[in-house]
């Protein structure tokens, strides 16, 4: 991949530093579900009603980063990374609601975030908020990264579900490595991974991020209903 980060750069030292929790995210039984189509489409269509509303969270932290870009490469690509959420993910997202039975709330901009989701999003919007732009972007990678990492592999025998296959598609594929290489080869340039110090908070917060990407799958793996994560306090 062109542009991707080195191995001894900031983004390839906080994956490998962080590399139990990564593992986790990637390994999860729900991934291995989508991998052989053995995944419930209910439980499937539970993932896409929170996803909506994580990703629209998360555009908005990523929006956050892009005010905070030091010179007009990063702005460039943190804007094209933006634009992935907002007129593909999203969209897709929604489209994929539809395909599995809909959800009338969710599509109408009515939905309720889940406990995971809610502490999710506010962990990403307060780092990208309060931090610089290496800490915001340290923040918001796992779930960009994880995503292309799990889903390239599972290219080479998908499974015969066409809803599964498409979500894989969407991920495995040029396109997707190449903006992933790209953002991960920013942290590289922003951050001197020599300074124990900057790399030491990024690491905090960067497994914090990876942990929330494997509870998500975990909160759309259970049976938890919207109905009752409002009683327990949700969004």
């Amino acid at each position: 991949m062109s542009g991707a980060p080195t191995a001894t750069g900031a983004a390839s030292l906080l994956h490998e530093q962080g590399a139990q929790a990564w593992e986790a995210a990637i390994r999860h039984p729900m991934v291995g579900g989508i991998a052989d189509g053995s995944l419930s489409h209910e439980t499937f269509r539970r993932y896409f009603t929170q996803n909506v509303l994580y990703l629209e969270e998360y555009a908005r932290a990523i929006g956050t980063i892009v005010g905070k870009a030091p010179d007009r490469s990063a702005v460039s690509l943190l804007t094209r990374f933006l634009g992935q959420i907002v007129e593909n993910e999203i969209p897709a997202n929604l489209s994929f609601l539809q395909r599995l039975g809909g959800d009338p709330d969710t599509a109408a901009g009515r939905g309720t975030m889940l406990p995971v989701t809610y502490a999710y999003t506010r962990h990403l919007l307060s780092v990208c908020s309060l931090g610089d732009c290496a800490d915001g972007l340290t923040a918001v990678l796992p779930c960009q990264w994880s995503y292309g990492e799990l889903a390239r592999p599972l290219t080479a025998h998908p499974p015969d579900d066409p809803v599964y296959a498409d979500w894989i598609g969407m991920f495995g594929n040029d396109d997707y490595d190449e903006l992933v290489a790209q953002t991960t080869a920013l942290l590289d340039r922003l951050v001197d991974s020599s300074d124990e110090r900057k790399m030491s908070a990024l690491s905090r917060i960067f497994d914090r991020s990876t942990r929330y990407e494997a509870e998500f799958w975990d909160m759309a793996y259970g049976q938890t209903s919207p109905a009752a994560a409002a009683e327990g306090g949700g969004s």
